[in-house]
C-alpha cells in the first residue's frame, strides 16, 4: 500500500458538506480484495475491535486495504471522541488506485488518525502489534489541543445553531463570525466592540473597585501594597482575615481567601507577587458567586465552591483527592467541565489552616477544603443560581459591568445569598472579569446549564440576523469570469461594495488588491473576511473544488453557465463529462435553502442540476420555448429567455422586458455566447434583489473592454480591420467564438491561437479543427509554458486539426505570441477580422492597445495613407514566421 497524495477539504467538496482528509492509496494485487487474506481482518480487530467488521455492509463487495484504513482512521477518530461519522473509498481507472476520504472535525486530528490507520493496518497485514491505547490518548490529546476551548467552542455553537457562518483565523481562540461587512470577532468571552480602555480597567483590581464604590456599588475595602510588610501592616489596618491577591490577574491565580495570620500571610504573598502587583483587601463572609453578565442583560449565575475532600477515617488527603480526580469529568485544563484538584504551596498551607497534611487522615464527614477561593480552574464545583438573583443583585452586576464598559463581564460576588440584596447582607463584589469562563454556566456541577452562547448571539446579531452577505458562486466550463464581472457589476449598481475573485485577480470595491488566477478557495475566503464587502461573487474553478472545497457552507446564488468537456477532462480522475458535471454541481447543492440556482436550460448537463439544489431554481436559455424553459414557466416558476431582441426575465404572471439594444456587451444580440453570460447574471441580481433600474443601468454601462473583461472578446478598430481578443482556450470556447464571429461582417477572416499543453491530446486538436472551418488564414504559435510537454509537441497537435481544414487556406507558425500578433496585423486590410486567441492576458493586452494607438497615431498624421493589405502581406514575408501552405498539412 501506498498513499501518494494527503489533501484537506476545508469546506463542502465533491464528496459531502463535511471537512474531510482526502487521500490516494495504491494497492498492490493481493491487497485489492482482503476477501483473499482473511487473517488481516482477525488480525486487525484483534489490535482495534472497535474498527467493526469490513465486509459488515457489502459482504459481496471486495474490500481493498484502502477501504480498510478508511475505516479505521473513522474508528480511531471516533473513539477518540472526535464527532465525526462520514467515509468513503472509491475506485479510480487506474487499477489498484483508490481515492479515500475520512471525515474530521480538526485538520490535524484528521491527519494524524489517518497516519496512525496505515500503521495499524499495516501492523495487522505482517501479524506485528500496535498500541491502540497509546494512539487514542494521543489523538485525544492533539484534539483538546487544537479544538476550541469551551468557552469559544459555546459562542461558535450557538453561531452554528442561528446559522452565522465563522472563521478560525488564529490556531487559538480568535475567531470571525459573519462575512465582510458583517462580520464580527470573538476570542474566547470577548467581543471585538470591548474596548481595551474597558479590559485595562478590569484588570486593575483596585482602579475596579474605585469606580464601582463612585458609582455606588459596594465593594470590599483595600489597597495595593509595596512588598510584604507593607501587605502585613494594610492586613492589620483592614483587621484580620483578608484577601491577598494579585491586582492584575484571572482564574483565581495566586488568589487567597481567609488568610488570619502572619506565616499564612507571607504564604499568600509569595503566591500573589509572581503575577505583578499584590492587594490586600477585607474579607467578606460568605459565598463565592459568578455572575454573567451580556451587554446590559444578566444571562447566568452560579455559587462556586472550593475545591475541597470529605473525609472517611480510613483515606489521607492526598487519597481522598486522588479519589475526587478520577471522576471523569475533571480534566488538567479548561476542556473539560471540571479541573482536577491540584496540591502546591497555597493547597498545603490551607490544610495547615485546618492543622492538617497531604498525609493526615480526616474523620469520617469532616469537610477539608483545599483552597479558600472557588475557582472552577483550581478545582471548585460551580451550582447554577441563575433563577434565584434578587433583581437588586442582578441590577449591581450590571452597574458594574456598564462601569468598567464590558460587553461580557463576568462579576465576582461575595454574599450569604444572591437572593437578598448585597447592602442588606454586607455583601459585595469583589471583582470584574473580561473575557470570563463559560463553562461554569454551560456545564454546572449542579444545576441546569445555561445557553450563554446564544445570549452572546443576541448580543452581537440582534433581531435575528444571521451576519451573511450575498454570495453568488460562478462555475462551469465558459463564460465564468465574464458572468462574474457582469453581476458584481450589477450589484455595484445597486450602490453595494462588491468583492469578487476571478481568473485575473481579487477586487474589492473596484480595486484589485490580488492578480493571477484567483478563482480558487483561498482568495474566496479573503473576499469574505474584507469588512468593506457588502456583497461577494465568486469564480468558483474546478481546481480549487478538488484542492479545498468551497470556501463558503452555503450561497445566495450557485450560477452554472455551462458544461463542455473542453480543458477540464482528463486531469485529477475527472476523467468523463458526467465526472464532471458532478464536481460543478457542489456550489448547486450548497445553495441556501431561501437561496436560488441559476442554471442553463439548454445545456442537458446542467439541467439536470436542478433537482440537487436545496433552495429556487432559475432556467435561463435563448430559446423561449426550450422544454425545459416552458416547463418551469409553466409551473410558475422563475425563467429568463429571449424575444423579439429582449431578455424576458418571467415567474407567474410577472414579466419584465430588458432591450438588447441597450446590452454592449452584446453587440445588440449578435454575440450569442455574451447573450448567455448577460441572461445568467441579470438572474443572478434578479435572485438577490438588486432592484430592475439599477439592472437595467447596470447593463447599459457594462463595456466588453480592457477594464470591463480584459481578455474576454474584447473589440479593436485596427486601421478599418476588426480585431478581437480573447482568452478562449478549450474547444467549447473556440466554438462559441466562432459562432460570435459568424455574425460579424469580414472580407476575411484570420486567427493567432497556441494551446496550453496540459489539456488533452483531442482537445488542442479539437480548437484548430473548428477554426480552419471559419477561419481564411490561420497563424500558430508556441504558448509561454509548455506545462509538460516537449517543445513543439503543441505545434504539432495544433497543425493536426487542421488538415482537411475546409476554410483556411494558408498556416504560419510564429515562435512568440507578441510576434505572431505583430504578424497577424501585418497582414490585416480595412474590412478584415481578425482574432487573437492570448495566453500572456495582460501582457498581449497592453502590447495590442499599443499598436492600435500607434495605427491610430500614423493615420491621423497629415498626408499619411493607410497600409494596403498588399504591402502588409510583403512585410509579412520579411517576418521571421515561418509559412505553410495548407497542402503541406495533408
Amino acid at each position: 500500500m501506498q498513499v501518494t497524495r494527503i489533501r484537506a477539504l476545508r469546506g463542502p467538496n465533491l464528496w459531502s458538506r463535511h471537512t474531510a482528509i482526502e487521500a490516494v492509496v495504491t494497492c498492490d494485487e493481493g491487497e485489492r480484495d482482503l476477501r483473499t487474506t482473511p487473517d488481516f481482518e482477525k488480525h486487525l480487530r484483534e489490535l482495534f475491535p472497535s474498527v467493526g467488521g469490513l465486509h459488515a455492509n457489502k459482504p459481496s463487495v471486495p474490500i481493498s486495504m484502502a477501504h480498510a484504513v478508511e475505516l479505521t482512521a473513522l474508528a480511531l477518530q471516533a473513539n477518540a471522541g472526535c464527532p465525526v461519522t462520514f467515509s468513503r473509498t472509491t475506485a479510480t481507472e487506474e487499477p489498484g488506485v483508490f481515492q479515500v476520504v475520512v471525515q474530521y472535525t480538526e485538520e490535524a486530528v484528521g491527519k494524524a488518525a489517518f497516519e496512525k490507520a496505515q500503521a495499524l493496518c499495516q501492523a495487522a497485514a505482517e501479524g506485528g502489534q500496535f498500541d491502540v491505547n497509546k494512539a487514542l490518548a494521543d489523538l485525544r490529546e492533539l484534539d483538546e489541543d487544537e479544538r476550541l476551548g469551551p468557552s469559544t467552542g459555546a459562542i461558535v455553537d450557538a453561531a452554528v445553531v442561528r446559522g452565522i457562518p465563522f472563521r478560525r483565523l488564529t490556531s487559538g481562540s480568535l475567531v470571525q463570525l459573519g462575512w465582510g461587512s458583517k462580520q464580527r470577532r470573538i476570542q474566547a468571552a470577548e467581543v471585538d466592540r470591548t474596548s481595551a480602555i474597558a479590559e485595562s480597567i478590569a484588570q486593575d483590581k483596585d482602579l475596579t473597585k474605585k469606580l464601582l464604590h463612585a458609582a455606588g456599588v459596594p465593594v470590599p475595602m483595600g489597597r495595593p501594597v509595596s512588598d510584604e510588610q507593607d501587605g502585613w501592616n494594610a492586613a492589620l489596618e483592614l483587621g484580620l482575615p483578608v484577601v491577598v491577591k494579585p491586582q492584575d490577574g484571572n482564574q483565581g491565580k495566586g488568589v487567597t481567601v481567609g488568610v488570619s495570620d502572619r506565616a499564612h500571610f507571607n504564604i499568600a504573598y509569595e503566591a500573589a507577587v509572581k503575577y505583578g502587583g499584590v492587594m490586600v483587601e477585607t474579607f467578606l463572609p460568605g459565598h463565592d458567586f459568578r455572575l454573567l453578565v451580556v451587554g446590559n442583560k444578566l444571562v447566568a449565575a452560579s455559587r462556586r465552591d472550593p475545591p475541597l475532600v470529605i473525609g472517611d477515617g480510613v483515606q489521607t488527603v492526598r487519597q481522598l483527592v486522588d479519589e475526587v480526580n478520577k471522576d471523569p469529568r475533571r480534566g488538567d485544563g479548561h476542556a473539560s467541565s471540571l479541573t482536577k484538584i491540584r496540591f502546591d504551596t497555597i493547597a498545603e498551607a490551607r490544610l495547615a489552616a485546618q492543622n492538617l497534611t497531604p498525609e493526615s487522615v480526616p474523620v469520617k464527614g469532616q469537610r477539608v477544603v483545599l483552597r479558600a477561593n472557588a475557582n472552577l480552574s483550581t478545582g471548585g464545583t460551580a451550582t447554577d443560581v441563575t433563577d434565584s438573583v434578587h433583581p437588586e443583585v442582578a441590577a449591581r452586576a450590571i452597574e458594574a459591568a456598564q462601569m468598567t464598559g464590558l460587553d461580557i463581564c463576568g462579576v465576582d460576588v461575595v454574599c450569604e445569598t444572591v437572593i437578598k440584596p448585597l447592602e442588606e447582607q454586607n455583601g459585595g463584589i469583589v471583582e470584574v472579569n473580561a473575557a470570563p469562563g463559560l463553562r461554569m454556566h454551560i456545564s454546572p456541577s449542579f444545576g441546569k446549564g445555561r445557553d450563554v452562547g446564544e445570549a452572546v448571539m443576541s448580543h452581537m446579531y440582534p433581531d435575528g440576523d444571521n451576519g451573511r452577505i450575498p454570495v453568488i458562486a460562478v462555475t462551469g466550463t465558459n463564460g465564468k469570469t465574464t458572468t462574474v464581472r457582469l453581476t458584481a457589476h450589477l450589484l455595484k449598481a445597486q450602490g453595494l461594495r462588491v468583492g469578487m475573485t476571478n481568473t485575473d485577480g481579487v477586487y474589492v470595491n473596484g480595486r484589485q488588491i490580488d492578480s493571477g488566477d484567483c478563482s480558487g478557495p483561498r482568495s474566496a475566503r479573503n473576499v469574505l473576511m474584507h469588512p468593506d464587502v457588502d456583497a461577494a461573487v465568486l469564480e468558483t474553478a474546478r481546481g480549487g473544488l478538488l484542492r479545498e472545497g468551497l470556501a463558503f457552507d452555503q450561497c445566495s446564488v450557485a450560477i452554472v453557465t455551462n458544461m463542455g468537456a473542453g480543458d477540464h477532462l482528463g486531469l485529477n480522475y475527472i476523467t468523463t463529462l458526467e465526472d464532471l458535471a458532478v464536481l460543478k454541481r457542489v456550489i448547486v447543492k450548497n445553495v441556501s435553502a431561501s437561496g436560488m440556482a441559476v442554471l442553463n436550460a439548454a445545456d442537458p448537463a446542467v439541467a439536470a442540476m436542478a433537482p440537487h439544489c436545496p433552495g429556487s431554481v432559475t432556467f435561463f436559455a435563448q430559446d423561449g420555448t426550450h422544454p425545459v424553459i416552458d416547463t418551469h414557466r409553466a409551473q410558475g416558476r422563475r425563467v429568463v429567455f429571449i424575444e423579439k431582441g429582449d431578455i424576458v426575465c418571467a415567474e407567474g404572471k410577472f414579466e419584465k422586458r430588458l432591450p438588447l439594444s441597450r446590452v454592449p456587451l452584446t453587440r445588440k444580440g449578435q454575440i450569442g455566447f455574451q447573450v448567455e453570460n448577460t441572461m445568467a447574471s441579470v438572474a443572478a441580481a434578479w435572485a438577490v434583489n438588486v432592484p430592475w433600474e439599477a439592472i437595467q443601468k447596470g447593463l447599459a454601462s457594462f463595456i466588453s473592454d480592457l477594464h470591463g473583461v480584459p481578455g474576454r472578446f474584447n473589440i479593436f478598430d485596427y486601421r478599418g480591420a476588426t480585431l478581437i481578443a480573447d482568452y478562449g482556450h478549450n474547444p467549447d470556447a473556440i466554438a462559441a467564438l466562432v459562432a460570435g464571429v459568424e455574425n460579424m461582417p469580414s472580407r476575411r477572416r484570420s486567427v493567432v491561437i497556441s494551446g496550453a499543453g496540459d489539456r488533452r491530446d483531442e482537445d488542442i486538436r479539437g480548437q484548430t479543427r473548428l477554426l480552419g472551418a471559419a477561419f481564411d488564414d490561420v497563424i500558430l504559435y508556441q504558448d509561454a509554458c509548455q506545462r509538460g510537454r516537449e517543445d513543439g509537441e503543441v505545434l504539432s497537435l495544433l497543425r493536426d486539426g487542421l488538415v482537411g481544414a475546409k476554410r483556411t487556406k494558408r498556416t504560419q507558425e510564429v515562435h512568440g505570441e507578441f510576434l505572431a500578433i505583430d504578424t497577424a496585423l501585418q497582414m490585416l486590410g480595412k474590412g478584415d477580422l481578425c482574432l487573437i486567441l492570448i495566453d500572456q492576458v495582460e501582457e498581449a493586452l497592453a502590447h495590442i492597445r499599443k499598436r492600435v494607438d500607434e495605427a491610430h497615431v500614423s493615420t491621423s498624421k497629415p498626408g499619411s495613407r493607410p497600409t494596403t493589405a498588399r504591402q502588409q502581406q510583403r512585410r509579412s514575408t520579411m517576418s521571421s514566421a515561418q509559412e505553410l501552405p495548407v497542402g503541406a498539412l495533408r
